[in-house]
């Protein structure tokens, strides 16, 4: 089967798109992303990720969605959401992930049942500080750490905030808004601030 991504094909819709004057300036637009395409193996995977999961997300409930992304059973996933190596993730029964937050499961990332994920939440994973200060920051650094994160069970993570690679968060915690989590904590608590400290035993 022919690549439907490749240039030639693009330049060819571009092109039957151009044929009607009543597009205009999208159509340039268009054709302005054509010219920035690149065919390499790495870049047409990318792409079909984008196409068939960017564009199928905004077609689906929360609850198809999470399906979709292979979550299990009760989960609900908002839309914009994203999560990053998703063959990493080990995600409990009904969980609740809002819009905009970003799960990397690079380094490993585990969540347990009955926790919310609140929107623009931020959850790592992994660093690449180190890429920058020594200028190496190209794909597959060696200079990329890579930790596990846990999330446990009955957790209430409200966003946007954001978890530190390498962080545990214990079972039934409530971490306030605008955290940033950088330290672990045992659980059954309220943690908030940046960095969070620990504010209430429940």
């Amino acid at each position: 089967m022919d690549n439907i991504y490749a240039t030639d094909n693009l330049d060819f819709i571009y092109q039957a798109l151009k044929s009607d004057g009543r597009l205009g300036r999208l159509v340039d637009e268009l054709r302005k992303a054509l010219d920035c395409y690149s065919d390499d193996e790495q870049n047409v995977a990318i792409r079909e990720n984008i196409v068939f999961r960017q564009f199928v997300d905004r077609l689906l409930t929360d609850r198809e969605r999470a399906v979709f992304y292979g979550l299990p059973e009760g989960c609900r996933m908002r839309e914009n959401a994203k999560i990053l190596s998703p063959e990493n993730l080990k995600c409990g029964m009904h969980v609740w992930i809002g819009e905009g937050a970003i799960l990397d499961a690079s380094g490993g990332l585990e969540i347990g049942d009955h926790t919310s994920i609140g929107p623009g939440v931020y959850v790592w994973t992994h660093s690449s500080h180190m890429t920058n200060i020594f200028k190496a920051n190209y794909p597959g650094s060696e200079l990329i750490v890579r930790k596990p994160t846990k999330i446990g069970s009955g957790v209430f993570l409200a966003g946007p905030s954001v978890v530190s690679a390498g962080t545990v968060i214990g079972d039934r915690t409530l971490v306030q808004p605008m955290s940033y989590i950088t330290e672990s904590f045992e659980g059954k608590c309220v943690v908030g601030g940046n960095p969070a400290r620990l504010i209430n035993k429940l």
